[in-house]
């Protein structure tokens, strides 16, 4: 895993790519309202092969809480496979973003 620091914390960056029936079912606003309750930066994007691109930035504390609670909710239903990969530098955002690009 690849860390950063921002002050005393130790941050971490991670991008997902999300499998399955992730597209046209609202996956991408209930990922953003997931991610409300947490400290992250980060965005979430539908790709044009059916997947869903996500990747966050914080508190590697906060970045597993958030995934947790990710595949603990209803969005777990629509999931056929999940893939993560370690990103080397903090995700570039305003808070939490829906993409359209």
């Amino acid at each position: 895993m690849v860390y950063f620091l921002c002050g005393n914390l130790a941050m971490m960056s991670i991008q997902v790519f999300y499998e399955g029936n992730v597209q046209g079912v609202g996956f991408r606003w209930s990922i953003r309202h997931i991610a409300k309750g947490f400290e992250l930066t980060g965005w979430v994007r539908n790709l044009p092969d059916g997947r869903v691109e996500l990747q966050i930035s914080g508190e590697e504390n906060e970045v597993r809480a958030f995934l947790d609670a990710v595949m603990q909710s209803e969005l777990r239903a629509h999931i056929r496979k999940q893939t993560q990969t370690a990103l080397p530098a903090p995700v570039t955002a305003h808070g939490f973003e829906i993409r359209h690009d």
